[in-house]
């Protein structure tokens, strides 16, 4: 039976999202509305804009006001929470990532000092570096101890929410991927739909293991 995913968003279309999950052949429901997550299987929240620091009890410090929507954040902590609350399965991607760390009382870096090291100057084109973990975890089934990923993004993890645990790290220090120590939650801060199929490239991994892993792993 296929998997039936949840994707809380307004805005531009998914189109990578949805090539890579027809290419795992996935059912999913976009939405911008508030639909009963028990209908799924699980969530996923995508990249997209930075989330409003007043979510995480700061002021503007960095993030950008343009593309910032308050009602998109809080329509998908609202599916973060109800999916948290009915233990579904959630996989966060770049925005999607930092949002479960908000979620869980955690703060975010709104600016990184090196941020040219992690976005390309004009956000067209991925950066690409190295992650690595000193754990054995999923990431390391998967890939091994070290190897390279995409990377589009000026934020990050800062403190580190309850219950999160830190999977992968750029060599910086940045905070690549964790997951919930009781909960089938992962976060990624690279973009893995735009690592596979279509768009596999020869510098990174394959994303679409971590996406089937999600799919047919965390959801049972």
């Amino acid at each position: 039976m296929k998997r039936r995913i949840l994707i809380p968003w307004k805005g531009k279309p998914l189109v990578n999202y949805i090539n890579a999950l027809n290419n795992l052949s996935v059912d999913y429901t976009i939405t911008e509305e508030v639909i009963p997550i028990t209908d799924y299987d699980g969530l996923l929240i995508p990249g997209g804009f930075d989330v409003s620091p007043e979510f995480y009890h700061q002021e503007m410090n960095g993030s950008y006001a343009e593309g910032m929507d308050k009602q998109l954040d809080e329509l998908q902590l609202y599916y973060i929470d109800q999916s948290v609350k009915a233990h579904k399965p959630i996989l966060g991607i770049c925005r999607g990532h930092q949002l479960l760390n908000v979620y869980f009382n955690g703060t975010l870096i709104q600016h990184l000092p090196n941020y040219e090291k992690h976005s390309s100057t004009d956000f067209q084109d991925d950066q690409v570096h190295e992650v690595y973990s000193d754990e054995d975890n999923v990431f390391t089934e998967l890939y091994g101890k070290r190897f390279y990923v995409n990377s589009s993004h000026h934020q990050a993890v800062d403190k580190l929410g309850e219950g999160l645990h830190i999977a992968l790290r750029c060599p910086d220090g940045t905070i690549e991927a964790m997951y919930h120590e009781q909960l089938p939650i992962i976060g990624v801060q690279f973009h893995p739909e735009r690592m596979c199929f279509e768009k596999s490239r020869d510098d990174t991994v394959d994303g679409s293991k971590i996406i089937d892993y999600y799919l047919t792993e965390t959801i049972r």
